[in-house]
C-alpha cells in the first residue's frame, strides 16, 4: 500500500467544497491551517464491553479497522470481527502514520505496532535502560517525523524524566532527567504532564504542576510551564500559571484525548481547569501566543463553562471539543457530555447540530472517539437509550451528517485514523 501522500495547501485552497445534506452549524469560507490531506488510510474503531474505559477502568476492549464511517455502511459489529487487545495494548496510546507506539500493558519496554486483518502485530520492541515508565502513565511530543520523546514522573514522583526514541527500530537515543527543582512545600509531581512540541521556535513545552504526598495529595502549585531545547533536553524557563489551575487529562499525558494543539500562526493553546468558590470544576483554553513562552493574560477561548475534556485543531481558527455539562453529572457514564466547535478568536462555542437538533448528550469521558482527516470531524455519541451513532461533521461546509451505527452492547471508546502499511 502507498505511504501518506501529502497534498500541497496551495492546491487545496482552489478545491470547491460542495455542500452535504444535514444542518448546518456555521457557514462560512475555509483557508486550511490544520493537517494536510491525506490518501491511503482507514480507520481503527476501539469499544469497549458493559462500560466505558479510561481511567484504569477493567473493561475488555475490541478494535476493528473500517475503510469508511460514513452511513451507507452496514451496522458496525465486532463478533468475529473484531480483535481483543486487553492482553498486549493499554487503551492509552500513540498513534502517527502507520502505527501505535506505546508502553504496553506488560510495563517493561517501549513498543511499536501495527494492527493489521484486526490483528495486533509488534514491530519493535525495546526494554528499558534506565528510565523506566508505567503503562498509561506518560506524556510524549514528536520533535520530528521520527524523533518520539516520552516524558513523565519517576517512580517516587521526585522527579521528572525524559528519553528520547528513534521510531524507526524504537533504539534509545538519549535519556536523562529534566533539571527541575521540586517546588517548596510539594513532595511529589504530577504522574506524567502534558508535553508539546512547536517547530516555528524549536520549543518543547512541558506543562506539570507539585502537590503534596499521599495519593490523593493537594496540588501546591499552579500549572507550572518549563520550555525546553529539545536538542539538549536544558530547561530553558520554569515559570507558573497566572492562574490557579491545573491541566486537563494530566495522569494520562494526551494518550486518551488531546489537550492541546497549535494553531496556523503558531500560537499554543493548552485546556486546564480551576476549582470555582463551591468546589464546582471550570475550564479554560489558554493561550501562549507565537515566539512567547508564557501565557497571554488576557486570554481565554472557553467561556461556556463546564470542564472540557479534549480539544481538536481543525484549522481556520475552529476547534472540537468535547465538555461536560457539569449540572448533568460528571461521572464517566452520566449523559452529560457534549461536542461544541470553538472559535478561538471570537472565543465562541456553538454546539453540535444534525437536521435542525442539537446532538443528544453522551456518555464517556474521553473523547479520542473525535478523529480529524481530510476536512472531516468523526465523532461518535453514546447517548441515552440509543444506538452508538458516528456524526460527521464537514469542516468546509459547517454541515452535520448522520455516520455509521454501531450496534448495542458496545461503547465508543476511540476513532483513530491510521496509515495503511506498505
Amino acid at each position: 500500500m502507498k505511504r501518506f501522500e501529502f497534498l500541497l495547501r496551495s492546491f487545496m485552497a482552489l478545491v470547491i467544497a460542495f455542500g452535504m445534506t444535514g444542518c448546518a452549524d456555521d457557514e462560512g469560507s475555509y483557508q486550511p491551517d490544520g493537517p494536510a490531506v491525506i490518501q491511503d488510510f482507514h480507520f481503527d474503531l476501539w469499544v469497549a464491553l458493559d462500560r466505558h474505559g479510561g481511567m484504569g477502568r477493567d473493561v475488555q476492549t475490541l478494535v476493528r479497522s473500517l475503510n469508511s464511517l460514513e452511513s451507507d455502511q452496514p451496522e458496525i459489529t465486532f463478533q468475529g470481527q473484531g480483535t481483543e487487545v486487553n492482553s498486549i495494548l493499554s487503551l492509552e496510546t500513540i498513534v502517527k502514520g502507520a502505527y501505535y507506539y506505546q508502553v504496553p500493558v506488560s510495563g517493561d519496554r517501549f513498543a511499536k505496532y501495527v494492527i493489521r486483518d484486526n490483528k495486533v502485530e509488534a514491530v519493535k520492541e525495546r526494554r528499558f535502560r534506565n528510565n523506566t515508565y508505567s503503562t498509561r502513565k506518560y506524556t510524549h511530543a514528536w520533535t520530528d517525523d521520527n524523533t518520539l520523546v516520552i516524558m513523565a514522573a519517576n517512580g517516587d514522583a521526585s522527579e521528572i524524566i525524559w528519553t528520547k526514541l528513534n521510531a524507526d527500530d524504537m533504539t534509545i537515543i538519549d535519556e536523562g532527567k529534566l533539571d527541575i527543582a521540586m517546588p517548596e512545600g510539594a513532595e511529589l509531581f504530577t504522574t506524567s504532564g502534558i508535553l508539546n512540541y512547536r517547530a516555528s521556535d524549536d520549543k518543547l513545552f512541558y506543562f506539570y504542576y507539585a502537590k503534596a504526598g499521599g495519593a490523593r495529595g493537594k496540588r501546591v502549585t499552579p500549572m507550572m510551564t518549563a520550555v525546553i531545547d529539545p536538542a539538549t533536553m536544558t530547561v530553558e524557563s520554569d515559570t507558573p500559571c497566572f492562574l490557579d489551575c491545573e491541566m486537563v487529562g494530566t495522569a494520562y499525558g494526551e494518550l486518551l484525548q488531546t489537550t492541546t494543539f497549535i494553531d496556523g500562526g503558531n500560537n499554543l493553546y493548552i485546556a486546564c481547569v480551576t476549582d470555582d468558590a463551591d468546589g464546582a470544576e471550570h475550564s479554560h483554553l489558554l493561550k501562549i501566543p507565537a515566539n512567547s513562552t508564557t501565557f497571554d493574560q488576557s486570554y481565554d477561548g472557553f467561556t461556556a463553562g463546564g470542564k472540557l475534556l479534549s480539544v481538536m485543531y481543525l484549522g481556520n481558527n475552529k476547534v472540537m471539543a468535547y465538555a461536560r455539562e457539569d449540572k448533568l453529572g460528571t461521572d464517566i457514564d452520566d449523559f452529560s457530555h457534549y461536542y461544541t466547535v470553538l472559535d478561538v478568536v471570537s472565543k465562541t462555542s456553538t454546539p453540535i447540530t444534525c437536521q435542525g437538533q442539537r446532538l443528544a448528550y453522551s456518555s464517556g469521558r474521553f473523547s479520542s472517539r473525535m478523529a480529524y482527516v481530510n476536512h472531516k470531524a468523526y465523532i461518535g455519541v453514546d447517548a441515552e437509550g440509543a444506538q452508538p451513532q458516528i456524526y460527521i461533521y464537514d469542516v468546509n461546509t459547517g454541515q452535520t451528517d448522520l455516520g455509521a451505527t454501531m450496534a448495542s452492547g458496545y461503547y465508543f471508546e476511540q476513532i483513530r485514523v491510521v496509515e495503511e502499511v506498505e
